[in-house]
């Protein structure tokens, strides 16, 4: 544990020196808040929405958009352009072990979007008074699985991926996919044809369901379940086919 302690603060510090991924980190939630606030609004439409307001719909979508951002997009990048410079070699070379690099990239990328979801949920008070959660320890339940799970699946892409223009480009092209099709763009009751069974089997669809339903003290039922499983799974074929070179 002391390990995985000090590597996830070197991870940090490397992770922060690479404005790429802190841009997409905590400023492309921000952009699409506010260009969504500024055409749709905080008004409620009946039968969009879930019916309270867009706005009040989307910060908690835009939280798990956070998680999704960070572990599609900054995080493999972040791991693919390490094995580049040969860093994963190093820490191979120091016999340290994959589920350490692992932990501490989950963990590191937790870190960054917790302070990203944080500046969204402010920014979005103080610019459209959005409701504020109904449960904060439900909430951030929901965002640590959420995150998590996302992480898992960035640290698998990363370990997955030859290069970090190969995972730069995968992660991009997954990442607004389901902000097209997962509930973060669109509002799922006007995906038409195969767009919404497709939309419904995304991991950011089940994401926004938890953070949702916890926001609005509701019951997200399997969404839980799904996202950790999918946890499970990623982490575990993350250590598995993890390469240092």
């Amino acid at each position: 544990m002391k390990l995985l302690n000090k590597m996830s603060w070197l991870e940090l510090k490397l992770f922060m020196r690479e404005p790429l991924t802190v841009l997409f980190a905590l400023a492309l939630p921000l952009l699409v808040l506010f260009v969504m606030g500024g055409v749709f609004g905080n008004s409620a439409e009946i039968g969009y929405y879930r019916d309270i307001g867009a706005m009040n719909y989307y910060v908690p979508a835009y939280v798990a958009l956070v998680t999704a951002s960070v572990g599609l997009i900054s995080v493999p990048v972040h791991i693919a352009g390490n094995r580049e410079l040969g860093v994963l070699k190093r820490y191979h070379a120091s016999s340290i072990p994959a589920w350490v690099v692992v932990g501490s990239s989950i963990t590191t990328m937790f870190v960054i979007a917790l302070a990203s979801g944080v500046l969204l949920v402010v920014a979005a008070k103080l610019v459209y008074d959005v409701v504020m959660p109904d449960s904060y320890p439900a909430v951030l339940a929901a965002f640590i699985v959420c995150g998590l799970a996302f992480a898992a699946l960035g640290v698998l892409l990363g370990a997955a991926l030859p290069n970090a223009r190969s995972a730069q480009a995968l992660g991009v092209l997954l990442w607004f996919v389901m902000l097209i099709l997962g509930g973060a763009g669109p509002p799922p009751e006007v995906l038409t044809g195969v767009m919404d069974p497709i939309g419904k089997i995304t991991p950011l669809r089940h994401g926004i369901r938890i953070i949702q339903d916890a926001w609005l003290g509701l019951d997200a039922g399997l969404s839980w379940l799904i996202l950790a499983v999918i946890l499970v799974l990623a982490t575990a074929a993350a250590i598995r086919y993890f390469a240092w070179e």
